[in-house]
Parts: structure tokens; C-alpha cells; sequence
């Protein structure tokens, strides 16, 4: 069952974030910090009511646990100098829990964010993924996106 985030869902989100910043530090230990939480419980219920930044999460058959989630963000440029004024539906989190990996509830997460994002009148949907997060990157090819632009760095 894939349903908009809920208060009720917090504690399974806020494990899933955790997941999310182990594999970002593991892979940029440099940039973040170890086990952490992106959001507090209060910026959580924030976040699940803003009709602008819409969460989805994939629950178990009984609707009681969080197996994974999407955070997206609407974006859109009006009246912008050189941007055109479409309006994007930007993935700023997809996590699957790494126990419920390899059942396909990432592409159904990303498959559902496709289809409100066609619902809800935009031109697109994007995301970033690190450099370092290989896994992440070849699931989103496989899910049929390509590299919009490329974000660099050098290290003093």
C-alpha cells in the first residue's frame, strides 16, 4: 500500500533516515556525520502536512509499518530570468528499508511519485544521487532516468 505520509509513521521514518545517513556517511564520512536523523519528529509533521512537499510511504500488507518512502519537493521558476516556469517534482529521498531490499518496493515507490507527478500537472520529476552511492545510481538508470547535470568538487 503506497499512501501519503502520516504522524503515525514518524518512528519508522526517522529509522529509514537513519539508513539513509549511514550510507551517505560510509560513503562521505567527510560530509556527514554518523548515525543521524536529516529531521526531527516536529519537522517530520511539518513536512507530512505541506501539501507542497508531499511523502509517500510503501506499508506492509496491514498498513502498520513503513518499509519505504519517497520525500518529494515542488519546484517550479515563474517569472524567472533564464529558467523556464515548468513545474518539477524533485525527489529529495527515496529509501527502501535495507531488510525489504531486492522486492521491487523502490521501483513501486518511484513508479507512484511518476504518476502523481503527471496528476498533479508537471513537466518533469528529478533527484540527485551522490557520486559514491553506486546501488542508487544504477537503480535510477534502470528506472530509465539519465544524468540531467553533473555536480563537481575539489577538495582543498
Amino acid at each position: 500500500m503506497i499512501r501519503r505520509a502520516e504522524n503515525r509513521d514518524i518512528p519508522d521514518v526517522l529509522k529509514l533516515l537513519v539508513q539513509v545517513c549511514m550510507v551517505h556517511h560510509n560513503g562521505r564520512p567527510d560530509l556527514f556525520k554518523g548515525p543521524a536523523t536529516k529531521y526531527t519528529d516536529e519537522q517530520l509533521k511539518e513536512i507530512f502536512a505541506d501539501d507542497s512537499r508531499p511523502v509517500f510511504v510503501l506499508t506492509d500488507e496491514a498498513d502498520e509499518h513503513v518499509l519505504g518512502y519517497a520525500f518529494c519537493i515542488f519546484q517550479q521558476h515563474v517569472n524567472d530570468n533564464i529558467l523556464t516556469d515548468i513545474r518539477t517534482l524533485y525527489i529529495d529521498d527515496l529509501c527502501v528499508d535495507e531488510e525489504q531490499r531486492g522486492r521491487h518496493i523502490g521501483k513501486q515507490l518511484y513508479d507512484h511519485v511518476l504518476a502523481f507527478a503527471r496528476t498533479a500537472g508537471c513537466y518533469n520529476v528529478t533527484l540527485n544521487v551522490w557520486a559514491s552511492n553506486e546501488s542508487a545510481k544504477k537503480f535510477y538508470e534502470h528506472c530509465g532516468l539519465v544524468p540531467q547535470k553533473y555536480g563537481m568538487e575539489t577538495i582543498l
